[in-house]
């Protein structure tokens, strides 16, 4: 799907910008079970689809905020709801994580791929929590776009973690234009 964005090396954080417009009450981009086990495939948890339930599509998109609550909870240095922090450590024990291997290439380096073991679908949604908590531990500044027309979360990595949007590129460049274009014309 064109409007998934990987921005992120952390596919929990990639993960959390499938709800896109929070900032409007939501807009899902991973509607369906078959569209979250295509997600898998294009964030690279998964080498191909697995099969996702209804039931396991529901418990990634409660994951999803779950993993957001504790990111966004830890990039304001605040600690994150009991609860959500239970239910992170609980899914990611759930089912082994996704074994990274290589595959040889024909005349090229190889190239790696992830095989999901067991029920690939919960050892998906393993593999992201496990993410989710490594980047907690780490004490990520996983922050939400100031773009006031965007929501996207991202992990500021600037040296000053002062960083105010997900992309220079999607939304820093449009802010800056619009306050330029309202100096020039008020001015």
């Amino acid at each position: 799907m064109s409007e998934w964005i990987f921005d992120s090396v952390s596919p929990s954080v990639n993960f959390l910008n499938t709800l896109r417009d929070r900032y409007l009450g939501g807009r899902e981009t991973v509607v369906t079970p078959e569209d979250f086990a295509a997600w898998l495939v294009a964030a690279g948890v998964a080498d191909r689809p697995p099969e996702v339930s209804e039931s396991r599509h529901a418990e990634a998109l409660a994951l999803r905020e779950t993993i957001d609550a504790v990111l966004m909870s830890v990039g304001r240095r605040e600690p994150p709801p009991e609860k959500a922090v239970r239910t992170l450590n609980e899914a990611a024990t759930k089912a082994p994580r996704a074994v990274l291997q290589l595959r040889s290439v024909p005349g090229a380096l190889p190239e790696s791929y992830r095989i999901l073991p067991g029920d690939p679908a919960s050892a998906a949604l393993a593999t992201l929590s496990a993410d989710a908590i490594q980047r907690a531990a780490e004490g990520a500044n996983v922050r939400e776009c100031a773009a006031e027309d965007c929501s996207l979360r991202f992990v500021d990595l600037s040296p000053a973690r002062n960083k105010q949007w997900c992309s220079m590129a999607r939304c820093g460049n449009r802010v800056k234009s619009r306050k330029n274009y309202r100096r020039s014309t008020t001015g």
